[in-house]
């Protein structure tokens, strides 16, 4: 009878790959060291899978609360600004006036044109005494300036009608280039110092610890990929769940994830869950160091992870996603479309008639950016 796959839920956990002292006796330092890097991995990836969960979550939360709010703000700004261009030539404006209904049409066309909506670009193009095509040129070149005095070496290989977007990726990733060289130019003056200093007998030992997790991730690797060839199955069944298990292998070694080999191992009936309990304290040593570098790339992905929902989410910078900021910042951002949405509604009703659209249009005179931005 074909033994089905293991669940996540209840595969191996970290407690059954932990060094286990015999009765009676106390672990060595070398068996507390080693289960210590297994709790690190697994509140590490405890901690990668909340954070898949809290994005998750915050998605779910912002489609229920913040998109009806956009598509109430976008309808109003709509029909705010075609009530404008329906009165730019009232007789009854002044001549400012009439500028002024102008620069706030253009300018709620824009927003929405930006936004993806067609109409109010061809709206904007109509009145305005630039379109929206050289409105951006203009400010791609501005930019081009900018990034250029910022590099100081001029961005001769992207073209002069390069769009703002194209510009700024390519000014970013030159100036995330020159920080990388020069952080890779100090790494290797210190690494350089600290081999001159380091004894002889430190380098060895530590090309040693290397080579010995090297090889015993690779014999892991090799005595599951012989165990788990699918070719070698007759059985259909057990050939399926060989072949989910064998590519799982060849994922977690890609990766250098030396505890799912373990947990593979276990889970393929290839070893006492407790084998570890038994091994030397060169052979924990060993397995310590290849525990040690994948708590090091957890805690990158971890750090790549947070900072993928903080810009995704448009936190302010040095936030951390967490349940708390994120409800915060889900609250202010539906406290502030709710007062967008009032706000251009009590435009809209103002400006239906002539008398309305004048007290609006000198209330609105001074420079600061308009409420719907």
């Amino acid at each position: 009878m074909t033994k089905p796959l293991t669940p996540a839920s209840a595969r191996p956990g970290a407690t059954a790959l932990r060094a286990l002292p015999p009765e009676a006796q106390t672990l060595s330092p070398a068996a507390r060291a080693y289960n210590l890097q297994l709790v690190r991995i697994e509140k590490l990836q405890s901690q990668l899978a909340e954070l898949d969960a809290l994005g998750q979550a915050h998605r779910a939360d912002l489609q229920r609360w913040v998109h009806p709010l956009e598509v109430q703000r976008r309808s109003r700004m709509r029909e705010l600004a075609q009530a404008l261009a329906a009165q730019l030539t009232d007789k009854a404006l002044s001549r400012m006036q009439r500028e002024r209904a102008l620069a706030m049409m253009c300018d709620l066309a824009q927003t929405l044109a930006e936004e993806g909506d067609r109409e109010m670009a061809a709206l904007h193009d109509r009145h305005s005494p630039s379109t929206l095509a050289q409105k951006k040129q203009a400010a791609a070149n501005a930019l081009r300036a900018r990034l250029e005095e910022a590099l100081g070496a001029p961005l001769d290989d992207l073209g002069q009608d390069a769009s703002a977007e194209a510009l700024l990726r390519a000014g970013m990733d030159r100036l995330r280039q020159a920080d990388e060289d020069e952080q890779a130019r100090r790494s290797a003056k210190s690494r350089a110092r600290k081999a001159k200093k380091a004894p002889p007998a430190q380098q060895v030992q530590q090309q040693a610890r290397q080579a010995d997790a090297d090889t015993t991730l690779r014999n892991l690797f090799r005595q599951l990929a012989s165990a788990l060839h699918p070719d070698r199955e007759p059985d259909p069944e057990q050939r399926l769940r060989k072949t989910a298990l064998m590519s799982a292998a060849n994922a977690a070694y890609g990766r250098k994830d030396l505890v799912a080999l373990m947990r593979l191992q276990v889970q393929a009936e290839l070893a006492d869950p407790h084998a570890v309990s038994r091994l030397t304290d060169d052979r924990l040593a060993a397995l310590t160091y290849l525990l040690k570098q994948q708590v090091a790339d957890l805690e990158r992905e971890r750090a790549a992870r947070q900072q993928r929902l903080a810009d995704e989410f448009d936190l302010p910078s040095g936030q951390v996603p967490n349940p708390n900021t994120l409800k915060q910042h889900l609250l202010r951002d539906v406290s502030a479309l709710e007062a967008t949405v009032a706000g251009l509604a009590r435009d809209l009703e103002q400006v239906q008639n002539t008398a309305g659209l004048k007290r609006w249009l000198n209330n609105h005179s001074s420079p600061d950016a308009p409420h719907w931005r």
